[in-house]
């Protein structure tokens, strides 16, 4: 692999791009190795795994960072704002020089549980190298990222000489369970991790062989209805006809929350048309999985329905699974809705929509509770700002195309706290993963190539930093 162009580029300063590629290319084969061992640990924030083995992954990263030549490296927690416990964060500082900024290194050593095991081909904790991917648990989702920071840390350290930019990794351990004391964490090491310029590596590329800096991300609101038509539940045949189940009338109001063409119908939730990239249909089927036959739900140009307007989905319902129903009449039902935001949405606004229409239904006058459960705010770059100029441009030298300004359908809500907690610093949102890498479903994986080339463009902007500053 090489760049494309291995002279400095208009206002890079002094990097010299062969020489920064070259060394990551030499000790990528460590890099790797490393990524599988830490891809072998199962490392889960959830309440039902062993938090033992969150400890074991802190202190496999805490041990990495230490090879890498960071002497100031700290396993850190801090309690949700409930009371219960945080996850092991690693923390690790090297101290900027007079003069040179501070870059915070974000990634999360977590995972997502893996599933039933017979969904995936490999071991989901063992890493398997297969047609240039690698398969496991955490390859792409995050564990790519925190072996991205530290190896383009090690390579600019053996080809910059005296870099002096400051370096902090931040690699969190609870991302998966939706960051829960990673407020509480800010505020109590608020000033350890002050930083000019924020990269967060947990986002996707555009496709495989095409680098994004995402630009966008919606917002968040979670929440749960709970219909009651019944004190108790009664003989369905006995009973049944004058009087509607919780689950049948949980399904109206499911059914109201889109139009017929398959567009958000919830008053009060903003939607925009403004992506300036065009997403084919039918690469969106592939990257999807959507199986044939299947019609796109919505209107407008795709990147704006994914990016732009809002996504309602129900991710769980409570009733009796199939296996143990009865003949009976069902007292209650609850639903469990995921909303994502326009940017620009305020999220307690779209919490109070949801909520409104949730209650306007006719639902033959059932007793309907909503209770919103997660909100999360939306995010944009300015990408005429230094630092992004500088990742745009670290990446195209690392895939020899220009990058992709992208959108991301998905929400990071901790980003917002980082926003208002460091409101000087730069916030990037990059990553390693492409739309076939299947995060947090079975099968996992990283595609090598851009792996690759992820560390060669991250450590290029780490030397561009140090070579012309902000």
């Amino acid at each position: 692999m090489t760049p494309h162009d291995t002279t400095p580029a208009p206002g890079s300063g002094a990097v010299d791009v062969a020489a920064v590629t070259r060394t990551v290319l030499d000790g990528f084969d460590r890099t790797l190795a490393e990524l599988k061992e830490l891809v072998s640990i199962p490392g889960i924030a959830w309440e039902a795994f062993d938090p033992a083995e969150l400890g074991r992954s802190a202190e496999a990263v805490a041990a990495l960072v230490r090879a890498a030549g960071v002497d100031d490296v700290r396993t850190l927690t801090a309690p949700a704002p409930d009371g219960t416990p945080g996850s092991p964060a690693v923390v690790a500082r090297r101290p900027a020089a007079a003069g040179k900024p501070t870059i915070l290194l974000y990634a999360h050593h977590d995972v997502q549980p893996p599933g039933g095991p017979a969904l995936w081909d490999t071991p989901p904790f063992t890493a398997t190298e297969r047609d240039g991917r690698l398969y496991g648990r955490g390859a792409a989702d995050d564990k790519a990222g925190i072996m991205v920071h530290i190896a383009a840390l090690r390579a600019v350290l053996a080809a910059v000489e005296d870099f002096g930019v400051g370096v902090t990794f931040f690699f969190e351990g609870e991302e998966e369970a939706g960051s829960p004391s990673f407020r509480p964490f800010l505020e109590r090491y608020q000033e350890l991790l002050a930083a000019d310029v924020i990269v967060v590596a947990d986002s996707s590329n555009w496709a495989v062989g095409r680098p994004a800096l995402t630009t966008s991300l919606r917002g968040m609101v979670g929440g749960v209805f709970e219909v009651r038509v019944l004190e108790h539940a009664v003989h369905s045949g006995m009973f049944g006809g004058p009087v509607l189940d919780a689950p049948t009338l949980a399904a109206r109001i499911i059914a109201s929350f889109h139009d017929a063409e398959g567009n958000v119908a919830v008053d009060g939730l903003l939607a925009r048309e403004r992506a300036e990239v065009e997403y084919d249909e039918a690469d969106f089927r592939r990257d999807a999985s959507v199986l044939d036959g299947v019609r796109l739900a919505g209107s407008g140009p795709l990147a704006d329905r994914l990016w732009h307007k809002p996504a309602l989905s129900v991710i769980g319902i409570d009733v009796p699974s199939v296996a143990v129903s009865s003949n009976t009449l069902l007292p209650t039902a609850r639903v469990k809705v995921s909303v994502r935001l326009a940017p620009g949405q305020d999220p307690q606004a779209a919490a109070e929509a949801l909520e409104a229409h949730v209650k306007s239904q006719d639902v033959f006058g059932a007793r309907v509770d909503f209770t919103a459960v997660e909100l999360g705010n939306a995010f944009s770059t300015d990408t005429s700002a230094p630092a992004a100029q500088a990742s745009l441009w670290s990446l195209e030298q690392a895939w020899g195309v220009p990058a992709v300004e992208t959108g991301i359908g998905g929400s990071i809500p901790f980003i917002a706290d980082l926003t208002e907690l460091y409101p000087e610093a730069q916030i990037l949102v990059t990553g390693v993963e492409d739309p076939d890498s299947r995060a947090h479903s079975a099968n996992e994986s990283l595609h090598l190539d851009d792996f690759r080339r992820a560390v060669v463009a991250e450590a290029l902007l780490l030397a561009r930093l140090d070579a012309q500053g902000l």
